[in-house]
């Protein structure tokens, strides 16, 4: 995981778009730790840098929303690993709300099954990703100007885990403040 991290730094605004893209599929991934770590360790433009991670991450629920639209509940149970019964729970919680829903997907774990969902009840499209970019823009705006505001701390921990042979603690450090999960 620390190698993939140093490839999306490495490549600045695509890496942050491709991270993104990760963490927006099924894929457990954090652009949230790579978001910090641009925005905290280069002069990289924040609104630049919110707007590739958006894009991305759009585009990994899209991913997600045509799996379901194209995709069986059978199928789709294999591919995620998970039970039928659960893909069936997702559709009902779905199908009650609309598509207003898709808001959520920035969630972790629950934002793909409700993409999915959205997918396999055939919502509109266009209001899927309507809905879909209202909230993952304004996630990366609030993450975005967190780490800024977060700097100096920010800075500190990544420098400190680049340098510390007990990465663990440190990246602990760097989850807390910004409310990223810790993954190993």
């Amino acid at each position: 995981m620390e190698a993939l991290n140093a490839i999306f730094i490495e490549y600045g605004y695509l890496g942050m778009a491709l991270a993104a893209f990760l963490a927006g599929t099924f894929v457990p991934f954090s652009s949230e730790a790579v978001m910090a770590a641009l925005l905290a360790m280069s002069s990289m433009d924040p609104w630049l840098t919110i707007a590739w991670a958006s894009v991305g991450n759009i585009a990994g629920s899209m991913f997600n929303y045509y799996l379901g639209r194209f995709g069986n509940t059978k199928t789709i149970a294999k591919w995620l690993k998970v039970k039928e019964k659960r893909i069936v729970k997702a559709k009902d919680f779905v199908e009650k709300r609309g598509s207003w829903i898709a808001i959520f997907t920035f969630l972790p774990i629950l934002g793909t099954a409700i993409a999915v969902a959205m997918g396999m009840l055939r919502i509109n499209t266009f209001k899927v990703l309507f809905y879909t970019t209202l909230g993952k823009v304004v996630r990366y705006i609030i993450v975005g100007y967190t780490v800024i505001g977060l700097k100096g701390a920010v800075s500190s921990a990544i420098f400190l885990y680049a340098t510390d042979s007990c990465h663990a603690t440190t990246q602990n450090v760097l989850a807390k403040p910004l409310g990223v999960p810790y993954l190993p």
